[in-house]
């Protein structure tokens, strides 16, 4: 007999049971109606045709589901260990805990890695280490090129692009006060320039995506004027356009029907309460030439601020031809940030997310390799975003020739963020990643701006001594040659040879 029939045949056996029980014992009533929704719980299981396991298995089927739910939470809380948590550990999560609530970020008995793993990275040290203050001024780096008329000083560490929309209003509210307090650039996401965004009044860097949200018109193309108006406004510092992200490269943006809101959407220039989709290329140019024409003309109606573009490595021609481009028409960007495949913190297609995208360090050594080849590195910053939660993170990035380091996640988790894995759902628990309301108001700016500004300031001095430790005492004196990785049970290679300059590919 089946487990359906068994259960078929116990409710009416408990309720035959229950209608004598009452006739001399009225409370009997009571266990009846505790009963009763657990029995119609267990009818509507066989009734119902989309689950075999609870047609078959009534009421202790739901098990199945309700586990399966809190399957992540198990999985963190009980059963990964500090080193295996995907996609952040639990030991960078600590770190970044600790470090934006200014507890002791040290580690007590010794390093948790395998030192003898293939993969392991390790930096260099020196016996002639500096004695580099942490009250010492933080390293700057001067976004601008030739044709730059407003550049921008940077810090080394900044916040990666995340939209509103994306992000619930105390989110960006939080990060943007953060960035305010600490000196840095928060950067808007391709969601467009929000009242959110102003508020605090920290540095911003507008992205422009290929919706060209905050810069639309009516039939989803460029439109100069409203660029101009949002571009020129004094706490925009930079421009980015956003060519592809390391999360879903070639895809475009995705922003869910649940969190398109009517504000977001009259901020964006489109329908509330639909999915609103980005293309996954700009409609304003089609080739190399005319993207660096392009942005010439996003400099000028910028008043002359540092423009730059954003991408995911790829074809490798094709960044090749933008070199060649820049050389043809003497237009070149004054940043190019560059995403990894690992990046990402919103909603993103699965295969998209793991086989699209060149990962970040073999990406950033190619892009800086190829401006170097054109003689074109000098006057182009590199920013450099995916996966970077430690002053170590920041280090090999930029010993591979990153000027400044962009990070997202690391953020996201100062605000408070305990990897749900539910920023596509509107269903954020800590209120990071909804717009729902009644979760986030459970994110306090007052407090977590503090807690981003603080993971910021003490990520630096960590920076600041690993440099020291290094006999160091400028970010760009870091090289590919300081920073060492276990590539065989025996066998250790520098970054220099795993990931060779132009010089070195020249040399061979």
């Amino acid at each position: 007999m089946k487990l359906r029939e068994v259960f078929i045949l116990l409710s009416l056996l408990v309720f035959g049971f229950l209608a004598l029980l009452y006739t001399v014992w009225p409370p009997a009533l009571w266990i009846g109606i505790f009963i009763s929704p657990i029995v119609l719980l267990g009818f509507y299981d066989i009734a119902q045709k989309k689950h075999a396991i609870k047609r078959n298995f009534p009421v202790v089927g739901n098990l199945r589901y309700l586990l399966e739910k809190i399957r992540p939470e198990i999985m963190q809380y009980f059963v990964e260990t500090d080193t295996e948590g995907r996609p952040i550990n639990r030991l960078f999560r600590t770190l970044i805990y600790e470090r934006s609530k200014k507890l002791s970020d040290t580690s007590p008995f010794g390093t948790q890695l395998d030192l003898y793993q293939v993969g392991y990275e390790w930096m260099n040290h020196s016996v002639y280490a500096k004695n580099i203050s942490h009250k010492k001024k933080e390293h700057r780096v001067l976004v601008g090129g030739p044709d730059c008329e407003q550049p921008y000083s940077a810090s080394l560490l900044n916040i990666s692009a995340m939209s509103y929309g994306s992000l619930s209003k105390n989110a960006v509210l939080a990060l943007n006060a953060g960035a305010k307090i600490g000196n840095f650039a928060h950067n808007t996401g391709e969601g467009g320039v929000s009242r959110y965004h102003l508020e605090s009044g920290g540095d911003l860097i507008w992205q422009i995506g290929t919706g060209y949200f905050g810069c639309r018109s009516a039939d989803g193309r460029f439109c100069p004027d409203s660029f101009k108006k949002n571009s020129t406004i004094a706490k925009v510092k930079m421009i980015e356009l956003k060519l592809s992200q390391g999360a879903k490269p070639g895809h475009g943006g995705i922003l869910p029907a649940l969190k398109n809101t009517p504000e977001i959407a009259k901020i964006r220039g489109v329908q509330a309460h639909v999915d609103v989709n980005s293309p996954p290329s700009h409609t304003e140019f089609n080739n190399a030439k005319e993207l660096m024409l392009f942005i010439a003309t996003l400099r000028k109606l910028s008043g002359g601020k540092p423009v730059g573009f954003k991408l995911c490595v790829g074809k490798k021609e094709e960044f090749e031809d933008f070199c060649k481009a820049m050389l043809e028409t003497k237009i070149s960007p004054d940043f190019i940030a560059v995403d990894g495949g690992e990046g990402g913190t919103g909603a993103a297609p699965v295969e998209f997310a793991n086989s699209i995208g060149m990962p970040l360090r073999e990406g950033l050594s190619f892009v800086v390799n190829t401006l170097e080849k054109y003689k074109l590195k000098d006057k182009i910053k590199i920013i450099a975003s995916g996966k970077v939660f430690t002053a170590f993170h920041m280090a090999r990035l930029i010993a591979l020739g990153a000027d400044l380091i962009a990070s997202s996640r690391a953020m996201m988790l100062a605000l408070g963020c305990i990897q749900a894995l539910e920023c596509n759902s509107n269903t954020c628990p800590t209120g990071v990643a909804t717009q729902n309301k009644s979760l986030m108001k459970g994110l306090d700016v007052k407090d977590k701006k503090q807690r981003v500004a603080n993971f910021h300031e003490e990520t630096i001095k960590a920076f600041n001594e690993l440099l020291s430790a290094s006999g160091l005492e400028k970010p760009s004196e870091l090289s590919r040659e300081h920073i060492n990785k276990r590539v065989g049970t025996n066998k250790i290679l520098k970054y220099s040879d795993i990931y060779p300059s132009s010089e070195s590919r020249d040399s061979v």
